[in-house]
């Protein structure tokens, strides 16, 4: 691990696509009770920490990072100052962040930032804190930030944040068409909640504590993509689609173009296709891009936060 003293610590971790999210009953807290399939994908956010008096972040990368917040309430800051606090640090931290996660696109890149913030901070300040303790912290910021710090292919339950890993052979490819808008996950919810209210002696007359159908995690471990897509699910997508219809236009338009299958990724707006290869990849990339969609392509698993030599 690197000491501190040095100049610049440079981290880097994954977004993620959820291939089967069940979302049960609201617990005490406040959040959801979760069941979901993460798999860690090829595009990264990469934080520089850098020495400083205070806490500050700004922002650079492949996507418009103008709407960001810079203050207290931006995630990375979080990371940063509860990990000070914890090591009882005294000093302050520079973030550069390299944004190329969709912002509010239902992947992860908020809490990728702040899982990559971990890290940095911890080997820029010679804190030498253990990966359970950084993995303790994680889970205070987000659900999705501790598996943006472990990585590769995991099973999440409770708030999303109680990891266990999954086996995955082999490589899964993404194509993902990225919206030019972003969409509030409490909102999601929320419609998730008013959806299941109007219908919930017809539809949903109880709500059983939810789990990861055996069929996903078979089809993991097989390394299939034609069995993978078949049991892709995610309860989120049906409100998301009600607020925000024309997703339900590209999900269709690359089910056409050759993807095995389509699913939001957590709250949308992102579409992840699966697909059967790189070739097929290509292919759908252009054709949504046609289509002038925006379009990357991706694989997983990859693994978690780690730190790179520049």
């Amino acid at each position: 691990m690197t000491t501190a003293g040095t100049s610049v610590v440079h981290a880097r971790a994954p977004g993620k696509v959820n291939v089967f999210l069940k979302v049960g009953a609201v617990m005490e807290d406040g959040y959801h009770d979760l069941a979901t399939a993460y798999q860690a994908v090829s595009l990264f956010e990469e934080v520089r920490a850098s020495p400083a008096t205070d806490f500050s972040v700004q922002f650079s990368g492949s996507i418009d990072t103008s709407g960001l917040a810079i203050d207290g309430t931006n995630l990375a800051i979080k990371a940063a100052r509860a990990l000070a606090r914890k090591a009882g640090y005294r000093g302050g931290v520079h973030l550069d962040v390299e944004k190329n996660v969709p912002i509010a696109g239902g992947m992860g890149g908020g809490s990728a930032d702040a899982a990559a913030t971990l890290l940095a901070c911890d080997a820029l300040w010679g804190t030498s804190a253990t990966k359970d303790e950084l993995l303790a912290i994680a889970a205070t910021l987000g659900a999705d930030v501790p598996f943006s710090f472990t990585g590769g292919t995991a099973i999440g339950t409770g708030r999303g944040d109680q990891l266990s890993p999954a086996l995955a052979k082999g490589k899964f490819q993404w194509v993902l068409a990225l919206a030019d808008f972003g969409m509030s996950t409490p909102g999601v919810y929320q419609e998730l909640d008013r959806h299941r209210d109007r219908h919930a002696q017809d539809i949903f007359p109880a709500q059983h504590q939810p789990s990861v159908d055996t069929s996903v995690l078979q089809a993991l471990r097989a390394g299939d993509p034609h069995m993978l897509a078949d049991v892709l699910h995610n309860d989120l997508q049906a409100p998301a689609l009600h607020l925000a219809p024309g997703l339900g236009k590209v999900l269709q338009l690359g089910e056409e173009n050759g993807a095995l299958a389509g699913i939001l990724s957590g709250s949308g707006p992102t579409v992840a296709f699966l697909v059967t290869d790189a070739d097929s990849a290509l292919e759908l990339q252009v054709a949504l891009s046609a289509s002038r969609l925006r379009v990357v392509r991706a694989t997983g698993p990859v693994h978690g936060a780690r730190l790179i030599s520049d």
